[in-house]
């Protein structure tokens, strides 16, 4: 009886770990865009994971969680949070849609992409060098790389 007890047990954990994996990939977007706002604002105020980590009382790498959005952040964290960067609690908000509407997900998701790719040293850096740019300039950069998009796009047809 021991032998199938520990069958079942043996059997039973890889199914607990796949589930358990499952629901470590699922991460809610809400709680993704927060963590994303976190880290654009943790980069705009240019504090260090190390320092924001020191500043709210935990390590780095937690703070990196709550980045991803792998660990979500609680109230009280939020409030530590917003005091450490000087911010209003509400900036980790900014931009999620109303709940009410049914276009909610999709606009979450499109949302996550863009600050996902701001808050990367390319992004970061894209962004800066466009800005230095005059006015007349960075239109036509705009009409460049939409063109080089509606090409890519006919490609891909």
């Amino acid at each position: 009886m021991k032998r199938y007890a520990a069958a079942q047990v043996r059997t039973s954990r890889p199914a607990q770990a796949e589930q358990s994996n499952v629901a470590r990939e699922l991460v809610h977007p809400v709680d993704r865009h927060v963590g994303q706002q976190i880290r654009m604002r943790r980069m705009q105020s240019n504090v260090s994971l190390g320092d924001l980590g020191a500043g709210i009382g935990v390590s780095l790498q937690q703070v990196q969680k709550y980045e991803s959005g792998k660990n979500r952040v609680s109230a009280s964290m939020l409030y530590e949070l917003a005091n450490c960067l000087k911010i209003p609690v509400s900036r980790f908000f900014e931009g999620l849609p109303d709940p009410e509407t049914t276009q909610g997900q999709q606009i979450i998701t499109e949302i996550d992409e863009k600050i996902a790719y701001i808050s990367t040293a390319e992004g970061r850096r894209l962004i800066d060098d466009v800005l230095l740019l005059s006015p007349r300039v960075r239109s036509r950069v705009v009409a460049l790389v939409s063109s080089i998009v509606d090409e890519e796009m006919e490609e891909q047809k």
